[in-house]
C-alpha cells in the first residue's frame, strides 16, 4: 500500500483543521465563552453526521456493522470515546491559554501529540499494528517539536502558572490515542463517515457535561453573532476526523499526527496570508517551521531500524 497519498491527504485535512481552530476562536471571543462555542461547533457536526447516517442506507448499514462489533467485542467500548479527548481540548484550552499564551499551548499540546504517536504506534492501539519507534520516527518527532517551537517563537510569553503546561500535554497525549481508536471504529463500520459521527457524539456529550457547569457558573451568552460561517466549524471537523480514520491504518498514528500538524502549520501561514487576524504578522520563522515539520514527515516514515535493535547491535 502507497502511503504517501494518505500522508497528502491528511496534510490537507490539517490545514482545514486550521481553519476550524480560526472559525472556532472567533466564535469562541464574540460569545465570551469557549465551551459554549466549542459545544455549538460541535453539535451542529453531530447533528449533520446523524442525518447523513439514517438517510443513506450505507450509513445505516455501516452503523450496524459498529454496534454488532461491540457485542461481540471485536470493537472495545472505551475505542468509542475518543471524541471525548476533543472535547477536553477545547475546556482545556478555555481554562489555560490566558496563563499560559497561546504558543506555549501550542508547543504543550504538540509535544505531547508526537511523544503520544510513538508508543500509541508500538502498542498497536490503531489499526495498522504495532509498528517499532526507529530511530528516525524519534528524529521525526523531535524536529516537528523544534520546528513547531520554532514557528511560535515570536509569541512567546512568560507564562502565569508553568504548571498548567500538563494540562495541554495531557489534551496532545489523548489526540494520539484519538486517532488510533477513530481508526478501529472506522475499520468496524467500513465507513469513515460512521467512524466521524461516533466520535462527534462522545465529544457532544462530554461538552454538554462540561457547558452546564459553565452556564451555572457564568451564566449563558448574551448575545449570538449572526454570521452564519462562525457557526460551520463542525464541518471542518467532521471532514478532518473521517480523513484522519481512513488515513490512520496506512501511515500510522505518529506519522499522521505529523502530517495534521504540518497542515496546521501551513494552513495558519495561508490564513495569516489570505485574512491576517488582527495584529498578526508573517515571519520568516513561520515559513521555516513548516518547511521542518513536512520534513520530519518525510523522515518519521523512513522504515528503518528500530532504536532498541539499533543499540544492542
Amino acid at each position: 500500500m502507497k502511503r504517501w497519498p494518505y500522508g497528502l491527504v491528511a496534510v490537507i485535512a490539517g490545514v482545514l483543521l486550521a481553519s476550524q481552530g480560526r472559525i472556532n476562536g472567533q466564535l469562541g471571543a464574540r460569545l465570551h465563552d469557549g465551551v459554549i462555542g466549542g459545544l455549538i461547533s460541535t453539535a451542529f457536526g453531530f447533528v449533520a453526521l446523524v442525518t447523513s447516517v439514517v438517510c443513506a442506507p450505507a450509513g445505516r448499514r455501516s452503523a450496524g456493522r459498529v454496534a454488532a462489533a461491540l457485542r461481540k467485542r471485536d470493537l472495545r467500548w472505551w475505542e468509542c470515546l475518543g471524541g471525548c479527548v476533543g472535547a477536553y481540548f477545547i475546556v482545556t484550552q478555555g481554562l489555560t491559554i490566558t496563563a499560559l499564551g497561546v504558543a506555549v499551548f501550542t508547543v504543550a499540546t504538540i509535544s505531547g501529540q508526537l511523544v503520544s504517536g510513538l508508543f500509541v504506534d508500538r502498542a498497536g492501539l490503531g489499526p495498522g499494528g504495532p509498528q517499532p519507534i526507529t530511530r528516525w520516527r524519534v528524529l521525526g518527532a523531535a524536529l516537528a517539536v523544534g520546528a513547531v517551537t520554532l514557528a511560535v517563537q515570536e509569541q512567546f510569553v512568560r507564562p502565569q502558572s508553568v504548571a498548567l503546561f500538563v494540562l495541554p500535554a495531557i489534551a496532545g497525549f489523548g489526540m494520539a490515542w484519538q486517532s488510533a481508536v477513530n481508526g478501529q471504529v472506522k475499520d468496524a463500520a467500513g465507513n469513515p463517515v460512521v467512524a466521524a459521527t461516533v466520535n462527534f457524539a462522545a465529544a457532544s456529550t462530554t461538552l454538554l457535561i462540561f457547558a452546564v457547569g459553565d452556564v451555572i457558573l457564568r451564566g449563558w451568552p448574551v448575545e449570538f453573532p449572526g454570521e452564519w460561517w462562525l457557526y460551520a466549524g463542525g464541518a471542518f471537523g467532521i471532514v478532518v476526523v473521517g480523513i484522519s480514520a481512513a488515513a490512520v491504518r496506512a501511515v500510522g498514528v505518529l506519522v499522521l499526527s505529523l502530517c495534521l500538524v504540518s497542515g496546521q502549520l501551513l494552513g495558519a501561514l495561508v490564513l495569516d496570508i489570505l485574512v491576517p487576524a488582527r495584529g498578526a504578522q508573517l515571519s520568516f520563522t513561520e515559513v521555516l517551521g513548516v518547511v521542518i515539520t513536512l520534513f520530519a514527515a518525510v523522515v518519521a516514515a523512513l522504515p528503518l531500524r528500530t532504536v532498541s535493535e539499533r543499540m544492542t547491535t
